[in-house]
């Protein structure tokens, strides 16, 4: 299997989000999204073949591609992920889709199409790479990438430079692999929530063919970017950036993460995400998404109140393991010792004398080393 070279960046806690570069650039081409996206997501990014840090390959294909991905999120422990990319990217994240429908639980083609043209340009353009290298075509590629308009930023200097690096054999062998694909007639297989993006004045991928992604995938939305070409997400980032969020979101997940590290903890929540294992994952997710923002995060009760109400909770059922972490998150939430003291008496009258004497024991060594 095709072995590829990848980073993880963004919480442990938070669902996987797999990102493919376009032919000719590394991982980092998406690096104008990843502030943004490591908010909510453990963004994981990968190397074409012969890019980056991936080993050359004198044979590429996207299937081969696509199941390699599936290895990563295997080795990431996800069981379910979301999954985009740009231009080849994309359709190595389509592939993805249309074949492992059950494990995409959201899908992103940027600048990418179902079908790249005609076969035979592909061929010849690998043809040609192998026969004078990378160069003749690193010069000209940025005209295709970036507009006439494009700002010349930091990002872009950097994209320019990519293609340089790159291993002459494995873009060649990337270009046929692109000659021999077309998902066309399987576009109507993908079930995830997918985001088309495409530039205005891309010449490589343009809009006509994000329109076929887009009428092809059920329930499809289409952003189209004025202003960009090939690679939107360099030139354009703040709008694609944006696109790409609205569609990924938050989400529970994030939203009940930020509620569990306000009323627990940083340091109790990293030692939880250090501690979870491909069982446990499924629960963490599980209680991040319907207790602390389910619940925790819905306007009938106040934090305070809340606390009361779990602190009784956990005596009722002799949950005293819990006990003490739910102390420590009384106090974040604003009650004092002595209302938790005043809650154990309540608990004691309607819980029952042992368990509130179990309590005050667990509450008073928390206390104490606080």
């Amino acid at each position: 299997m095709t072995i590829l070279s990848h980073r993880v960046d963004g919480p442990a806690w938070a669902p996987l989000l797999v990102l493919g570069p376009s032919l000719g650039t590394t991982l980092r081409v998406w690096e104008p999204q990843m502030a943004a996206l490591t908010a909510s997501w453990r963004v994981l990014r990968y190397d074409l073949p012969g890019h980056g840090g991936s080993a050359p390959a004198t044979e590429v294909g996207v299937g081969p591609l696509a199941d390699a991905v599936l290895a990563l999120a295997d080795a990431e422990k996800a069981d379910r992920f979301a999954v985009g990319g740009i231009s080849l990217g994309g359709a190595v994240a389509a592939t993805v889709a249309v074949t492992a429908p059950g494990r995409v639980s959201h899908l992103v083609l940027c600048c990418s199409s179902a079908r790249f043209g005609e076969p035979e340009p592909w061929r010849e353009r690998a043809r040609a790479v192998r026969r004078d290298g990378m160069r003749p075509l690193a010069d000209t590629a940025p005209a295709r990438w970036f507009s006439a308009r494009d700002d010349a930023s930091e990002a872009v200097t950097e994209v320019r430079r990519m293609p340089y690096g790159v291993d002459a054999d494995s873009y060649a062998a990337c270009c046929e692999a692109l000659a021999g694909y077309d998902l066309t007639d399987r576009l109507g297989a993908v079930t995830a929530p997918t985001l088309v993006v495409a530039g205005a004045d891309d010449p490589a991928t343009p809009v006509s063919h994000a329109l076929t992604l887009a009428t092809g995938i059920p329930g499809a939305l289409l952003t189209v970017v004025p202003g960009a070409s090939h690679l939107a997400n360099v030139e354009r980032p703040e709008e694609v950036t944006a696109a790409i969020v609205r569609h990924l979101g938050g989400g529970p997940a994030a939203a009940g993460e930020r509620t569990r590290r306000q009323v627990l903890g940083d340091a109790h929540v990293e030692r939880a995400a250090a501690a979870t294992t491909g069982f446990t994952r499924d629960f963490q997710e599980f209680i991040t998404r319907y207790a602390w923002d389910g619940v925790w995060n819905r306007p009938g009760l106040d934090r305070r109140t809340r606390s009361c109400v779990t602190l009784t909770a956990l005596v009722a059922g002799g949950h005293l393991g819990e006990l003490a972490m739910h102390v420590r998150a009384a106090l974040r939430n604003g009650l004092t010792p002595d209302e938790i003291k005043e809650v154990l008496l309540q608990s004691a009258v309607y819980c029952g004398v042992p368990a509130a004497n179990a309590a005050f024991a667990v509450a008073q060594r928390t206390l104490d080393e606080l």
